[in-house]
């Protein structure tokens, strides 16, 4: 792309780019794209944009790698979540506290935390600017930025969270609601919404659908409840093998599927959820509800929409091997505000961590990344309150999976797995550097063979 072509259709900063040649801007298949220096009010050798998983494990593995004073983390929150977590706060069986810490506990030590918004990416000066207009420069560029929801593009929310009945496991604000919800259900219509975009954690939005029916079962309530799931999707998994177990689940739960159902409306003070039918586009179907589940439209954060390192949809646009953009060699990507073409979940993020570290490492010396991510993530589909099913999957679509023996079934031992440790492995050694992954673990139990 000309230089021309990247100014006139993002909004990058520094109009002063236009007079640069198309050549000038070219960088060499490994060498920095390095322009003149911002005259930045600070300078790190690397800064993160994000202090979610992907940017607080980045800035572990940084500090190891330049030093905690060269490193930064800009973020405004001042509460990290592991957000995996609110599946189950959703079905009672956690609270919402348990998935909270401060930041700066969370913050490697001796890593400087921006406590700021960013506002504007300017990769051609190796600059970004937050919220009070400040510069702050970089030698390299990590961003984590994760993905933004919007509730606001169904008409009646977010304001309809303000009545009874309807919730969402996707905020901190309303997964607390969600619970509310499932205990003081008596009769009708419990729905359960995906929408029309892409999601991060694909799998939540039937996991509370589940744990909502055995809820239910035990307290005497499931004949009363008329279960229905609402997906913009036209399946109901997109790894098969995962699908048809699930379909099975399904089928004995006696649990409605309505493909191709976009929500767009809901009329909270009538407790009506209004769909749009995708094979039909412009016409509607208005639902009661007793309990309603909103999984919300998601995206790029506003500050990557238009902008020069993201493709034209707004996500970062990186190698899909290497995490490296594909434009500006100094600058990569990591987790939900990618467009790497996989599942966005905590697990992508862990195994896009080890490679990511490795691309950096080769590039600071100036060599080619060799180390490539295969698209591994995975999502524990909660089925119950003591079963789950690990899936595990590539770009393929096709399961990865770390143990010998066959995940689509119900287990026990994945259930525990997800409700105790994986959140011991998320706040102990993914967030401080040190988890990359089940690779090496799937090495081991497959004998080396997979």
């Amino acid at each position: 792309m000309s230089a021309v072509g990247v100014v006139s259709s993002r909004s990058c900063l520094h109009p002063s780019v236009w007079l640069l040649k198309p050549g000038i801007q070219k960088a060499s298949s490994f060498g920095l794209h390095m322009a003149a220096r911002c005259a930045a009010k600070d300078y790190y050798e690397v800064l993160v944009l994000g202090g979610g998983a992907g940017g607080i494990t980045m800035s572990a593995r940084m500090k190891r790698k330049v030093g905690a004073e060269n490193v930064a983390v800009v973020e405004p929150s001042k509460t990290h979540y592991y957000q995996p977590l609110w599946t189950l706060v959703g079905g009672g069986a956690k609270q919402l506290a348990t998935s909270a810490r401060p930041t700066g506990s969370v913050m490697p030590a001796g890593v400087e935390w921006i406590k700021s918004r960013v506002t504007a990416l300017d990769p051609d000066k190796n600059c970004v600017y937050v919220e009070n207009g400040s510069k702050i420069s970089y030698k390299y560029l990590i961003i984590a930025l994760g993905i933004s929801l919007h509730y606001e593009k169904i008409k009646g929310l977010p304001e309809g969270f303000h009545h009874p009945k309807i919730g969402s496991n996707y905020s901190a604000h309303t997964v607390e609601k969600t619970w509310k919800a499932v205990q003081d259900f008596k009769e009708g219509n419990a729905i359960f919404t995906f929408p029309n975009t892409p999601v991060k954690c694909a799998g939540a939005p039937q996991k509370i659908m589940y744990l909502s029916e055995a809820y239910w079962r035990k307290t005497g309530k499931r004949s009363k409840a008329n279960i229905m799931f609402n997906t913009s999707l036209g399946v109901i998994f997109g790894v098969k093998k995962y699908a048809d177990a699930l379909l099975e689940i399904i089928k004995e739960r006696d649990i409605a599927v309505n493909y191709k159902r976009n929500l767009i409306e809901v009329r909270a003070d009538k407790q009506e959820a209004v769909f749009e039918n995708l094979d039909k586009p412009g016409v509607t179907e208005v639902h009661q509800y007793e309990m309603l589940h909103v999984t919300p439209p998601m995206g790029p954060p506003d500050v990557l929409i238009n902008s020069c390192v993201s493709d034209e949809i707004g996500w970062v646009d990186v190698d899909k091997e290497t995490l490296q953009h594909k434009k500006y060699p100094n600058v990569f990507g990591i987790g939900d505000c990618t467009n790497l073409p996989t599942s966005k979940t905590a697990a992508a993020v862990a195994a896009q961590s080890g490679v990511l570290d490795r691309t950096i490492s080769l590039v600071m010396k100036n060599q080619l990344p060799t180390k490539k991510y295969d698209g591994y993530t995975s999502c524990p589909i909660v089925t119950g309150y003591n079963k789950v099913i690990l899936a595990e999957f590539d770009y393929n679509a096709q399961p990865l999976e770390t143990f010998p023996l066959d995940q689509s079934k119900e287990r026990v031992t994945m259930y525990h797995m997800k409700a105790d440790m994986m959140p011991f492995l998320y706040w102990n050694a993914l967030l401080k550097g040190y988890w990359g992954g089940p690779a090496p673990v799937r090495k081991l139990m497959h004998l080396g063979l997979k």
